[in-house]
């Protein structure tokens, strides 16, 4: 480690050990590789983002433990129609500024996310109408049967329709231009948690709502998040009890962590998929030695990129045996994935050259390839290996790897050629993984993170059908269908679903969820 690195991770430590003389007896410090980005709950769809701004704002449908549907802020859901959902709201719910929770509310709430600047409006494009049917109920009609969405829905956060027209912040807000509202910076939800102070990357407060509807089984009063980007600082400070919760766990301190007196490692399979993606729509890539053409449109081109991939080499090397390889975009746990046809192309360097001979491209080219260094488990390092492997088909990769904080706006308005991208389907179901990454995107939402453009009308075709499908034998066998077309026309590279490491003292208790969720009302601290 560098005297500059070692410089800034004993200042974080320093300001870890101020933090711990000053906290509570039934404060919880969790320390993050990354922040949130924004603390408005429909600016940006990405997990720890949701993660965080769920322990303050809440849904109408929420998750149990086990991941099964629960009621949050409405108490109970039925099909009044093919296409119509009728939802009774909870009574005597107050947003954390005393506000009453009402049906005005979830209309406004629902016309947000869907609205321009929402990075949620995708999953919310089949919606036709939200509309109030009494001060604590609603209705809502969608285009077409879905029989789904109370799954779909169960990320859609509940806001103050009086707060965020008074705050200036009535429509959320595109992280992708770095415009920022009052909703960024403060909360204003209904959930167990309030915000009590935000410094974006240095660290966000909450406390516990005594006005909460519900229950908090946990005894946490106060929980203080901090983001630590330097693996090693974050592994000092858990070992060291300055913090009493860490994820991601890098897989080569596990074993560390586990013989330390204070800490233990909790992991669990996770429902993320991570795989890399291309650009398939431009006459030419934006980063590329090629000029004149693009060579992502050519099938030959991507399975070269597959074939050359060592995926057990990187489960192996990076990932120390915490990941799982993946021939598709969703793995086990997700409705629609089958062991059959999670069967990868083979590793296999010479098919690969010849691949690329026959398309055109004997001598390789080079292109930029895009990538996070504090997202995913060891993404860097992940990118790094892609790299070394391509280079011996003789590409060359000018790996661009950067914070999520600049990385996610500059992939999401597609200016990429060549992509790293995790995904966790937030209905467990295949079709938000087909909806969101393979769908011709359009200018409803759907497709929103193809970032590659990948089209085939039938594929989507198939997708509308598996949306409205309500017998689940034949729904399954749609997916089967959708999942063989994206395979042969290699429209990803998948690469693994990673495994979840999360860090933590042997004060504590919580739950950890496959979707690597951390809700603050299921953790608990011994004095």
């Amino acid at each position: 480690m560098s005297l500059k690195k070692n410089a800034v991770a004993a200042a974080i430590l320093s300001v870890l050990a101020t933090a711990s003389l000053m906290a509570g007896a039934q404060t919880i410090r969790i320390a993050n590789q990354g922040d949130a980005l924004s603390l408005d709950p429909h600016s940006l769809n990405e997990s720890l983002q949701l993660s965080v701004t769920s322990n303050a704002y809440e849904t109408l449908v929420g998750r149990n433990k086990d991941l099964s549907l629960a009621p949050l802020l409405a108490t109970s859901w039925k099909q009044t129609s093919p296409t119509v959902w009728r939802f009774e709201l909870r009574k005597g719910v107050q947003f954390h500024d005393g506000t009453p929770f009402t049906a005005d509310d979830v209309v406004f709430s629902f016309a947000r996310a869907k609205g321009d600047g929402s990075d949620l409006k995708a999953t919310l494009s089949d919606i036709k109408e939200v509309r109030k049917v009494g001060d604590l109920a609603v209705e809502i009609e969608t285009n077409g049967a879905f029989p789904i969405l109370p799954d779909v829905i169960s990320l859609t956060m509940m806001m103050s329709k009086k707060w965020c027209e008074e705050n200036g912040a009535a429509k959320p807000v595109d992280k992708r231009k770095g415009v920022e509202n009052t909703a960024s910076f403060k909360a204003n939800g209904t959930g167990p948690f309030r915000v009590r102070e935000r410094q974006p990357d240095v660290r966000t407060v909450f406390t516990r709502n005594p006005t909460y509807w519900g229950k908090i089984e946990g005894n946490a009063q106060e929980i203080i998040f901090t983001p630590i980007a330097n693996p090693s600082t974050r592994v000092a400070a858990l070992v060291s009890g300055q913090v009493d919760v860490m994820e991601p766990v890098p897989v080569q301190d596990i074993a560390r962590i586990t013989a330390s007196p204070n800490a233990r490692v909790i992991t669990g399979p996770e429902l993320r998929t991570i795989f890399l993606g291309m650009d398939q729509k431009r006459d030419e890539l934006l980063y590329s030695s090629v000029k004149g053409k693009n060579p992502f449109k050519d099938k030959r081109v991507r399975q070269a990129f597959y074939q050359a991939i060592d995926i057990v080499g990187i489960q192996k090397t990076v990932m120390r045996g915490a990941s799982r390889p993946t021939a598709l975009l969703v793995g086990p746990g997700i409705n629609g994935w089958t062991e059959q046809q999670d069967k990868r192309l083979p590793f296999d360097v010479d098919a690969a050259k010849k691949l690329l001979t026959d398309a055109g491209y004997p001598n390789g080219f080079e292109v930029t390839m895009n990538c996070p260094n504090d997202r995913y488990v060891n993404d860097g390092q992940i990118c790094q290996s892609v790299a070394s492997n391509l280079a011996k088909i003789g590409v060359k990769i000018n790996l661009a790897t950067e914070t999520k904080g600049t990385y996610f706006p500059k992939i999401l308005r597609r200016d990429t050629s060549f992509y790293l991208l995790g995904w966790t389907p937030t209905t467990y179901d295949s079709h938000n993984a087909l909806s969101s990454l393979t769908a011709c995107p359009d200018d409803k939402g759907t497709g929103q993170f193809n970032l590659g453009a990948y089209c085939n009308p039938k594929l989507d075709d198939l997708t509308k059908k598996i949306q409205s499908e309500t017998d689940k034998g034949k729904r399954n066998e749609l997916i089967k269908e959708a999942f063989t077309i994206h395979a042969d026309d290699v429209a990803h590279l998948p690469l693994h679903q990673q495994s979840l490491a999360w860090g933590v003292s042997k004060k504590v208790e919580l739950t950890q969820l496959a979707d690597n969720f951390m809700f603050f009302k299921w953790m608990s601290i011994k004095p």
